[in-house]
């Protein structure tokens, strides 16, 4: 095997002569790091700006809870603004940024229940702002103390000593049955309240009770003595539009039957 050459001979020569490099060269800084005084001098200044902060939202009086106001969007409004403010509890002098705000809105929600939605806004920079949505009442049940208010979603939120003017009345008639006892209430009352949305105008204008004898049996009574049979929930938009085809082809008629909305029925009996 061929010894090292002339020239690598000289190189490795050269290499022993000057040594191994000095502890300064081994330790030498990258040219892309911070000084270390750069470092001490960013890592004061972010303390400073973020205690800054933290006193400015916290400790300070500037961003501190000054007004609440109260907005409704479109709906009723049987809540009077006292009501609300008083319901909601917004603690007025504390820090803006420890406002819990789902506290507010589940205040709002368990002293009211007429309240539907609830959006709770901080207005910086001291302001909170209360946007309410009052459930509205699509049907009423008799109780022992008047009738309750029911709303498209089957919940019933209020209580008024007298019946409201132009809003139908739902009757919930045997309960102790199987589908009752399969369902619950609070369902069959869901399930009633959804037809009304599916009603065909002339209709709904006509609309006197909500009969349910189970949740597959809902009968409606219309005005002039004028009944229809609804069966369950389902299919209503069909059952919608067999019950206007019917308005239209037997005007005179007395029952309406649209439970198996392909085979619609309807008579003077």
């Amino acid at each position: 095997m061929a010894g090292a050459t002339t020239a690598e001979r000289g190189e490795a020569r050269r290499q022993s002569d000057a040594g191994p490099p000095s502890p300064g060269a081994r330790r030498r800084r990258p040219d892309w790091l911070p000084r270390p005084r750069v470092l001490v001098a960013w890592t004061v200044l972010l303390a400073v700006v973020g205690g800054f902060g933290a006193w400015a939202l916290y400790g300070s009086d500037w961003l501190r809870i000054s007004r609440v106001s109260v907005h409704r969007s479109e709906g009723p409004e049987k809540l009077t603004e006292e009501q609300i403010l008083r319901a909601a509890a917004v603690p007025v002098g504390s820090p803006m940024a420890s406002l819990d705000k789902g506290a507010v809105s589940g205040r709002l929600r368990a002293e009211l229940p007429r309240v539907d939605s609830v959006d709770v806004v901080r207005a910086w920079p001291d302001g909170v702002s209360l946007k309410v949505v009052e459930r509205r009442a699509v049907l009423q049940e008799a109780t022992d103390e008047g009738y309750a208010e029911v709303d498209d979603d089957g919940v019933a939120f209020a209580e008024n000593a007298e019946a409201l003017e132009g809003v139908p009345l739902l009757e919930l008639e045997e309960r102790d049955t199987p589908s009752w006892r399969r369902f619950g209430e609070e369902r069959v009352r869901a399930e009633a309240a959804s037809v009304l949305a599916a009603l065909p105008e002339e209709a709904r204008e006509e609309l006197r009770v909500v009969s349910v004898a189970s949740f597959d049996s809902i009968t409606l009574e219309l005005s002039g003595d004028r009944t229809v049979s609804w069966g369950s929930a389902e299919d209503s938009d069909a059952k919608a539009e067999a019950l206007r085809t019917l308005f239209h082809a037997a005007a005179d008629a007395r029952h309406f039957d649209v439970s198996a909305p392909s085979v619609p029925a309807a008579s003077r009996g």
